[in-house]
């Protein structure tokens, strides 16, 4: 499909109150084959997310080290997720280390997806995924592990108020910029 269709229809998809804040922008190099264009999402006029550029002001990390020390990040721990770590330790071990022990596996298991998914979009092709996702059900681009796929499915206005609310949670373990396309997709209901 070629790009003006492709946007086309990504911007009808455009839920009412961010339809002309958010915009899909992409470029192209005709005599120079060798140059790759580049695709990226601007926010009132500003460019927000585009993978090979450091200046969005949206944090890509570069090491799981660097995800585990980032103070920013709030994981919840489950009383499940204390049970499993109390029956791979032992009762010998005190409560609160339990909790200590639970929060660092669940980091470390996020830091993985979130290092994983950060590769897998640095080498994906945007037209790639806006084909995945014009052709795929609301839910799957939401329960994706793809970045782009979820904050394309953030912004379509097949996602109802009742379900972005319900979200909250989820998004705490998702990627900054998907966070910040949810903060801005709620801000608008």
């Amino acid at each position: 499909m070629n790009w003006s269709k492709m946007k086309q229809q990504l911007e009808g998809f455009l839920y009412p109150a961010l339809a002309g804040r958010v915009a899909y922008i992409a470029t192209s190099y005709r005599y120079t084959p060798e140059k790759a264009g580049q695709c990226y999402l601007t926010v009132d006029k500003k460019k927000v997310f585009n993978m090979k550029d450091a200046t969005t002001g949206i944090r890509w990390f570069q090491s799981e080290q660097e995800i585990k020390g980032d103070s920013n990040l709030n994981i919840p721990v489950s009383q499940d997720d204390i049970e499993k770590v109390r029956k791979d330790m032992g009762e010998k071990v005190p409560e609160e280390r339990l909790v200590v022990i639970a929060k660092d596996r669940k980091l470390q298991s996020y830091a993985k997806e979130m290092i994983a998914a950060q590769t897998a979009l640095s080498k994906a092709d945007f037209n790639t995924v806006a084909n995945t996702f014009l052709t795929r059900s609301i839910e799957e681009s939401l329960a994706s592990q793809d970045i782009l796929l979820n904050v394309l499915a953030l912004v379509d206005r097949r996602v109802g108020k009742k379900r972005i609310l319900d979200m909250e949670n989820k998004m705490k373990l998702k990627h900054p910029i998907v966070q910040y396309f949810y903060k801005l997709r709620r801000n608008a209901l």
